[in-house]
């Protein structure tokens, strides 16, 4: 089937580690989806994604993108932030188009992601990727360790996601009839500082809606690597 224009995606690469914590010398590794409930390519790259959510080793991410909502049906979660942030990653690239689905992993590496063969290479490349400056979660603040000072100030990203299975019919567009599983859904996406290489400790809003979990990214600017990340 032809894609309508942008159909591309940028999967974000979602790190992530055991508690509420990332340790200096280890690689959480960062995995984002970038999809549509409007794309009939994206229903295995959200079961993709859903394999590897609840690994320790991971941060899954899924954000739902804007661009299909013309094409017959308007997605549930889409919001123009979670689009913004896949323009920053095609930029980042060297890229003039996006397209769904895309997987992005720590910032470094992306791929359609469609096949698992596809999917779990992207992730095992990102385990290999440098481990950054420490980060700790508390229930109101982040902590940042010290580590080498970045070119330009990183960006802290607070984000906020469902952990659970969200089952969603679809009435219209190219999944219209079916109803579709989603995991680890973004609903919020926060700038809420910048590093510059010390120590450092901000404080975390609260969140907009009742049991979503936290995730916090340390990223270079302008769809950049994902220097550090940790989930709580």
């Amino acid at each position: 089937m032809t894609p309508p224009p942008f159909r591309w995606l940028f999967l974000l690469s979602a790190l992530a580690v055991g508690g509420c914590s990332a340790k200096a010398g280890t690689r959480p590794v960062v995995v984002e989806l970038f999809q549509s409930q409007g794309c009939s390519s994206c229903p295995p790259a959200n079961d993709n994604l859903a394999k590897v959510a609840d690994r320790p080793d991971v941060i899954a991410l899924n954000f739902a993108v804007t661009y299909w909502d013309g094409q017959g049906w308007k997605d549930t979660f889409a919001q123009p932030k979670f689009t913004a942030r896949q323009w920053g990653y095609a930029h980042g690239f060297g890229r003039g188009n996006v397209f769904t689905p895309e997987v992005v992993v720590n910032g470094r590496h992306d791929g359609v992601g469609a096949a698992w063969a596809d999917f779990a290479r992207l992730v095992g490349a990102g385990a290999g990727d440098p481990a950054g400056p420490t980060i700790a979660l508390s229930a109101d603040k982040v902590t940042l360790g010290a580590g080498a000072k970045p070119a330009a100030t990183a960006d802290v990203w607070l984000v906020r996601y469902d952990p659970h299975v969200l089952q969603v019919p679809i009435r219209g567009g190219e999944n219209g009839g079916r109803t579709l599983p989603h995991k680890d859904i973004v609903r919020e996406l926060v700038r809420i500082g910048g590093w510059n290489g010390g120590a450092a400790s901000l404080s975390l809003p609260p969140a907009t809606q009742a049991g979503l979990m936290t995730a916090v990214l340390l990223q270079a600017p302008g769809g950049g690597p994902i220097l550090a990340a940790a989930k709580g």
